[in-house]
């Protein structure tokens, strides 16, 4: 390496040197900040692990949890599989294919608490739009409370996640069909390949990188979904569908646990960074990042 690209390194770590201490003071300080309360006790002094043994016997807490991770479980492979769908079909060229294109992103885009409000006016049980259009296809005998049974509440959470968040997936695949290049579908069309085969042998294996990028990220924003929740039923009924989220507001805003409010956020990071390693181990190891 000569001594002008090293110059050249230099230069260019000290543009982005402003960048990274925004970064630093931004997300890494409340990180070290909030592992330092971790092991703090109420009194201000060192607890050691005493609220991580709380947290393993808070009840609330593992019902919390085990909710988070089944919404993410469910919504998310759905979100995947549909934005693989859209993104496969957007990519293809047709008569109004900005106006649609635009059409499918714009979910992503509106604000998540216009969009829960909306939802909330939607499955309301007296004069919910839902309701009405399954009373007229004869498909309920009587209005249904969509966000006052549990099931129900459960199902309308990962609908409104759903349909918010896929435009996401969405736009992350589509770049990745836009990276790859046409002469392999030229070349195994020669073949006699058919649509299915070009799918199987070229898009899949090729998207696989964009579909590992779009899986953590989306993983991760599950996890820790809140407002959502909060506006369409608040954790409830009964705190069938309240998040980790949630109880971490609760906790630190209106029982001013702070502590333990952050060893729950530590707790919670842990987990996503773990799920972060393992996915990115898996992949790496059978080498789905080569083109």
């Amino acid at each position: 390496m000569s001594g002008k690209d090293i110059s050249e390194q230099k230069f260019g770590l000290f543009l982005i040197l402003p960048s990274l201490i925004i970064l630093g003071v931004v997300a890494l300080y409340p990180l070290f900040r909030n592992l330092l309360l971790s092991f703090m006790g109420s009194d201000g002094q060192f607890a050691g692990l005493h609220n991580f043994l709380l947290l393993l016997q808070d009840g609330r807490f593992k019902k919390s949890f085990l909710n988070t991770l089944l919404i993410s479980g469910i919504s998310v492979p759905i979100q995947l599989s549909l934005g693989l769908f859209f993104a496969v079909v957007l990519h293809k060229k047709f008569l109004g294919r900005e106006v649609v294109r635009t059409a499918v992103f714009l979910p992503w885009a509106l604000p998540t608490a216009i969009i829960a409000v909306t939802w909330k006016w939607i499955f309301n049980d007296f004069y919910g739009v839902f309701n009405d259009l399954l009373l007229r296809l004869n498909l309920i005998n009587e209005p249904l409370a969509w966000l006052g049974r549990p099931n129900l509440a459960f199902f309308c959470i990962i609908f409104a996640e759903v349909w918010k968040c896929t435009p996401f997936v969405v736009v992350i695949l589509l770049a990745g069909l836009q990276s790859i290049p046409s002469d392999l579908y030229e070349a195994i069309s020669v073949d006699g390949a058919n649509a299915w085969q070009n799918f199987k042998l070229i898009t899949l294996p090729l998207l696989k990188p964009a579909l590992l990028v779009a899986l953590i990220f989306r993983s991760i924003q599950t996890f820790g979904i809140f407002d959502s929740i909060w506006i369409l039923t608040g954790g409830g009924p009964g705190g069938s569908t309240e998040s980790v989220s949630l109880y971490i507001y609760d906790t630190v805003f209106r029982y001013l646990k702070f502590n333990y409010g952050a060893t729950l956020v530590v707790f919670n990071f842990v987990i996503s960074l773990t799920f972060v390693l393992i996915v990115y181990y898996m992949f790496a190891t059978r080498r789905q990042f080569e083109y």
